[in-house]
Order: C-alpha cells, then structure tokens, then sequence
C-alpha cells in the first residue's frame, strides 16, 4: 500500500478524517497563525486543526497524528508545587485553564503514542507535566536576559548541542544561533528526560526523552523554530522535517492497529 493510499485508510478510519493529509493539532495562542503557518511549511500534504479550551474542541485531538505545543503564558507555580514563585511570574500573563487543557494534551499523547513538539512555553508545559520544575524568572535567578529585546524583536544567542543527543542527530551539528524570547526555563528535568541542548550561561533549551527506544517523538525547544530568521537553519528545517516524519510514522503504526482490529 502506498503512502498516501495508508493515509487515506487512516483519514477514513473512526479515529481519522477524510482529506488524505498528515493531521497537526496546534495549541492555540495569541500567535496560532505563524505556527500553522510554519507546519504547513515544505509539505502541501499537511492539514492544521487548532485545539484549545476556548474552542472546547479538544476530542478533535483524536483526528490529530501530532501534536505542536506553542509558546504563550507563563505556567501556574502551583502546578509544580511551588507556588511560592507566583510573584516572579507575570500576573497578567497566566492562564491556569490552558495550562490544565494542555496537561491533558500530554496524558492524551503519552497514552496514544502521538508524537510531540514543544515550543518555549511547549517545553516548560511539557517539562512540568513530566514532574519537572521551573525557574519562573531567568535574572532574578542569575542568568543572562533570555526575554525580547527592548525593540520586542527576538534576542540571538548560541545554543550547544549535547554531541551523543537525539537531538543531536535531528539538527547534524554541536552548536547554532537561535533565537530567544522568554523569561521562564526549566529548573528540575522531568521524569524520564534528559537536557539536550543548553545556552552558554546554562539556561536549557531543549530536552529529549531519556531512553527514547520504542517510544513516540518528543522534542521540547526552548527558542522558536517558526520564526528563526533563516528557516534553512537545521535548528528550524530539520526539526519541522523530523517531526513531521515521526507523524508518518505514527500513521503507518496507527494503520497496522486498525488493521490488526478489522
């Protein structure tokens, strides 16, 4: 059966949809469009469902063969027990009901095998889900100034890639430039995760499984692959096309499923 035959199989299965496309849900934010955008990006054969509470739409998860995590709001201290940080977070800038919604993204997608990929607030959501914490305001922590230049553009700096990481393998090099625009990091790694890649001061910025081996994809970054000035970059191009091909992947398993039920 060719590719696009077992998409089509899939797409007109119960947990699918017609269209013969490669499904990626988006979680919404205040910047949806430039991530669908960047997921739409090299590939004509991929469709976007947006999910989010405000939508109430999350059982169109299961249409979904991946899931983006997007960036937006700072994550609730209470979530990791440490509410005590509340005053470092932006009071304005906090939304517990999506932080909730997205945590069952996760159980959905650890559940289901779906793959994932986390951006800047991705990789904080998802590094909490998994029993990490979080360092709710880089200065005051001793680190360099991680947020948005004074202007609001995006800040650059390098990233050093673990060389014997997934990661590693995904993006083909040690180090690259990256831009940057948060306030937040991880602290404690989650359950089963490991650091990938960090800043020169030491702030991560990307975080792997531990022991990834017959387990679906997750990536957690901690820049913006959507909006890096040169979307040639592998820390952009390679993470769209290893994500993308992890959803392939999950198609093929998710068919032998339905297959093996019919």
């Amino acid at each position: 059966m060719s590719e696009q035959n077992n998409i089509n199989a899939l797409n007109s299965s119960p947990s699918g949809r017609l269209g013969g496309a490669y499904i990626i849900g988006v979680t919404d934010c205040s910047k949806f469009d430039i991530y669908r955008n960047w997921v739409l990006a090299y590939n004509e054969n991929v469709e976007v469902i947006q999910l989010g509470y405000k939508l109430n739409n999350f059982d169109e998860i299961e249409q979904c063969h991946g899931i983006v995590l997007t960036g937006g709001e700072d994550v609730h201290p209470r979530f990791y027990n440490l509410p005590e940080y509340y005053p470092y977070c932006y009071d304005d800038d906090i939304d517990e009901q999506r932080d909730e919604f997205e945590f069952k993204v996760l159980e959905y997608t650890e559940k289901n095998k779906i793959p994932v990929l986390g951006i800047c607030r991705g990789m904080q959501v998802g590094n909490v889900f998994f029993g990490g914490t979080l360092i709710p305001d880089i200065p005051t922590w001793g680190k360099f100034d991680h947020s948005k230049m004074p202007d609001k553009s995006d800040r650059y700096h390098e990233v050093i890639v673990n060389p014997s990481s997934w990661l590693n393998r995904i993006v083909n090099t040690d180090k690259g430039l990256v831009n940057s625009n948060h306030h937040q990091s991880t602290d404690r790694t989650g359950k089963g995760l490991v650091v990938s890649a960090v800043s020169p001061d030491g702030v991560t910025e990307a975080i792997e499984r531990l022991n990834p081996s017959g387990k679906s994809f997750l990536l957690f970054v901690q820049w913006h692959p959507e909006r890096l000035k040169d979307q040639q970059s592998p820390f952009s191009k390679n993470i769209h096309e290893a994500f993308i091909n992890a959803t392939k992947l999950n198609i093929k398993h998710r068919l032998k499923r339905i297959n093996t039920d019919i």
